[in-house]
């Protein structure tokens, strides 16, 4: 078989991402990634992102208990679980708004109050927040003022989000769906080769959740680690090249997605993921 370009390795994984950890033996992954060039570089030889053993307790309730996962620079990693399987509760760890009970969680290889360019190195989208008076512009306008990153950035990044009818607008009046490109906008702002995204294609039409899926994609491509917590996973299973499956603040399980599939022939990422989970049909997730 001919040789065909692939993306970009992750730094110190030879998959480029996560390897299986379940337990059938002789899988091999048909890369999805193959194919994509990667243009940027990674900053460091460490992983993008790498959790173990995550621990945090609020009062008596363990939102998460043992938690472990990498993402690799150049792949889009689904972080997946049912509501209240400590999805965000990790990802605000990772992202030092939360100090964990145990484990480590680094991107770039150290932790979040470490980054010594926290906003160049990783971009994040927990919610769709803006100030309602502020219009789309001025919003990115003061973020990016206050990393020391040119106003001229911040306005093509408005332009690439689709937002440039409503760069005068108040974000107040925004739809979701529009706060949610917005956002998405400001993650970019610091060109990080990181991103954390929390629920992205919430609010998003049709038409949005494909541009979502394309931007994701050329983010990625360009060598970019990217990490997304999704219940939409039809979408998932469009864009992800690597899954993480965590439930009752736990990782049930982490491998690129065609291995994961390759385990269920004819099942599809949303089987797999009820039969994990063990959520009954019309149970609320």
């Amino acid at each position: 078989m001919a040789s065909q370009p692939t993306r970009k390795q992750a730094p110190g994984n030879d998959a480029g991402g996560m390897e299986a950890t379940t337990k059938t033996p002789g899988w091999r992954s048909a890369d999805r990634s193959a194919g994509r060039a990667a243009s940027r570089p990674p900053v460091t030889s460490a992983p993008a992102i790498q959790v173990a053993g995550l621990g945090k307790k609020f009062g008596h309730v363990a939102a998460v208990d043992d938690v472990s996962f990498t993402g690799g620079y150049g792949r889009i990693t689904g972080f997946l679980g049912p509501n209240g399987a400590g999805k965000t509760t990790t990802l605000r760890m990772l992202l030092g708004l939360i100090r964990p009970d145990a484990g480590t969680a680094t991107i770039a290889g150290k932790p979040y109050p470490e980054l010594a360019s926290p906003a160049r190195t990783v971009g994040a989208l927990l919610d769709a927040a803006a100030h309602p008076g502020r219009s789309g512009w001025n919003h990115l306008r003061v973020l990016a003022a206050a990393a020391g990153i040119p106003e001229d950035r911040a306005r093509r990044l408005l332009a690439r989000a689709g937002l440039q009818h409503a760069a005068r607008q108040r974000a107040g009046g925004y739809s979701l769906g529009m706060r949610q490109r917005l956002g998405l906008a400001a993650a970019l702002l610091g060109d990080p080769a990181v991103l954390v995204l929390d629920e992205p294609a919430n609010g998003l039409d049709p038409r949005g959740i494909r541009w979502l899926r394309d931007l994701l994609r050329s983010l990625a491509a360009e060598g970019r680690a990217v990490l997304i917590s999704s219940h939409i996973l039809a979408e998932v299973a469009q864009t992800a090249d690597d899954v993480v499956i965590i439930h009752h603040g736990r990782t049930l399980t982490q491998a690129p997605l065609p291995d994961l599939l390759a385990t269920r022939p004819g099942a599809s990422l949303e089987d797999i993921y009820l039969e994990l989970t063990g959520t009954p049909e019309g149970e609320p997730s």
